[in-house]
């Protein structure tokens, strides 16, 4: 069932807050799906979902590969028959202030603090397309 991305039911929402891990689906340069496992915080009145990451990482280069435009992703998480998927163009930040943000909805949503991480990034997806079932 499509979801108002800016504006999802309060069921959607609501499972979206609860500490679920997610994956998170970027292009290979190849064309080919990578599917990793991630954390990931969604903020729909800013149309954004958020995945704190290393800067080294195979996703953060497959995103970076697609260009300056970024990448179409897909983030999703399932729970029994419950399950939620957001989509749209992810971006790498590397500002401090768009970093801290997004790790304080993390430590928000997963009820812990990561480990410091001085290549820390966060993986930003502005979204333009919310599918689930609740």
């Amino acid at each position: 069932m499509a979801v108002d991305v800016h504006q999802p039911s309060p069921e959607y929402l609501a499972f979206w807050r609860e500490s679920h891990v997610c994956t998170l689906t970027t292009p290979r340069p190849d064309g080919t799906p990578h599917v990793v496992p991630v954390c990931v915080t969604y903020d729909p009145e800013a149309g954004l979902a958020r995945v704190i990451t290393n800067k080294h990482s195979c996703k953060v280069a497959n995103i970076l590969a697609a260009g300056p435009d970024g990448a179409r992703v897909a983030a999703c998480q399932v729970h029994r028959r419950r399950w939620a998927t957001l989509e749209g163009v992810a971006r790498i930040s590397t500002d401090p202030e768009r970093v801290a943000e997004a790790v304080r909805r993390h430590t928000e949503r997963y009820d812990r603090v990561p480990s410091p991480n001085p290549d820390r990034v966060v993986i930003e997806i502005t979204l333009d397309r919310a599918l689930g079932r609740g």
